[in-house]
């Protein structure tokens, strides 16, 4: 992974093109930045700069055994940690190494994929996944030993947000002070997750969401129709994950618009109507059975239905770019009945549900509380 291959944040990569020429290279740094930024690929390329001393951060083929590797993440002083979770191949004691081959197809296919994609990609169903106590004992280990080819070792901790306490305060000693040449990069979504103590011994780089102009050309270079990069582009937000993900379903929706429609119609129904209620208990069960990731990313997807309707309401077309599919639903007659005396209690009930699903709730009770506070919600006026 090179820096001419990542998309946007030029400011960042010159920074650490900067810093690494300079000699002043901190020791352990924080990656801050939404899906689809480039957290995760920018600490590879930048990883592949300092151990291949690729000039200006390029390919020149002056150390081509060392890219050689980085090519295939198999460089032996190259380290990766991440979330995960027991599977039907990982019974006990679940470490980033037990997944070793899965990281590196699925960093392969995509190194902008998220976390969802990541559980998915090795299926670990409704767990959630964490980086635990038996995974800083490995990092422990692992760095311990001299570096194999007399250079840097780097550590990559992606998603270091998921680091449990136990585990956070296992490596604290080693992050403050690690051995000569060891550069921890840590990355992460949600700064406020990640405890006090590690984010005190860390550089911060904070990543930007891309604008439209660097993901549409990203697209068109991916061999993108022009006019259709430029639709995903704006569709996309500034992740090119999402973008990425579009261009690969069409940029039609998914399920997720199907289950919308199918919840809202019958919680507007269920007004004055009991029977109805049924119907949102049965939905509220059937969407109990997909797994806690995807069950978080439809009510993201909820939210931003719902804040492109708002749009709608507030005479503002231009900026609403999700075009519904599902038969005889349309933004633009549902944007009535999202204005401003329900939109913040409606992002907010949406918002304590998904607080709820990821620590575990019973998700049929915290889907039938929230439909039927749907119900009274998608009336107010």
């Amino acid at each position: 992974m090179l820096f001419s291959e990542i998309v946007g944040q030029n400011h960042i990569k010159n920074h650490l093109v900067q810093s690494a020429e300079s000699g002043r290279i901190p020791h352990a740094q924080l990656f801050i930045g939404q899906e689809g930024t480039g957290t995760l690929a920018m600490a590879i390329a930048y990883a592949q700069y300092l151990l291949c001393r690729n000039v200006g951060g390029e390919n020149t083929g002056g150390n081509e055994s060392c890219n050689i590797k980085f090519n295939a993440l198999m460089h032996p002083d190259l380290h990766f940690v991440y979330p995960v979770a027991t599977t039907t191949e990982v019974s006990k004691h679940p470490t980033s190494d037990k997944f070793a081959e899965a990281w590196r197809i699925f960093i392969k296919n995509n190194p902008y994929g998220s976390l969802f994609d990541w559980y998915n990609h090795i299926d670990i169903q409704n767990k959630q996944g964490q980086i635990g106590v038996d995974e800083a004992g490995e990092i422990l280990k692992k760095l311990a030993l001299k570096s194999y080819e007399g250079g840097y070792k780097i550590m990559i901790i992606w998603m270091a947000d998921k680091l449990n306490t136990e585990a956070s305060n296992k490596i604290l000693k080693i992050l403050e002070e690690p051995p000569a040449k060891t550069i921890f990069i840590l990355i992460a979504e949600n700064e406020t997750s990640i405890l006090q103590t590690i984010l005190s011994r860390c550089q911060l780089l904070r990543f930007t969401a891309l604008n439209s102009v660097e993901i549409e050309q990203a697209l068109i270079n991916q061999g993108c129709d022009k006019q259709q990069a430029a639709l995903l582009a704006r569709q996309a937000q500034g992740n090119y994950n999402k973008a990425l993900q579009l261009q690969r379903n069409g940029a039609d929706s998914t399920d997720f618009e199907q289950k919308f429609v199918t919840w809202v119609r019958a919680a507007f129904r269920a007004k004055g109507n009991a029977a109805v209620i049924k119907d949102l208990v049965d939905w509220s069960e059937d969407l109990a059975t997909i797994g806690r990731e995807q069950q978080k990313q439809f009510l993201e997807f909820c939210i931003e239905l719902f804040r492109q309707a708002l749009l709608y309401n507030y005479q503002s077309p231009d900026l609403v770019y999700y075009q519904t599919s599902v038969d005889r639903f349309k933004l633009q007659n549902f944007a009535p009945f999202v204005n401003g005396a329900n939109i913040e209690e409606i992002f907010e009930e949406l918002s304590n549900a998904i607080y709820h699903i990821e620590r575990n709730g019973n998700s049929k009770m915290i889907f039938t509380d929230l439909s039927i506070k749907l119900t009274r919600l998608i009336h107010k006026k």
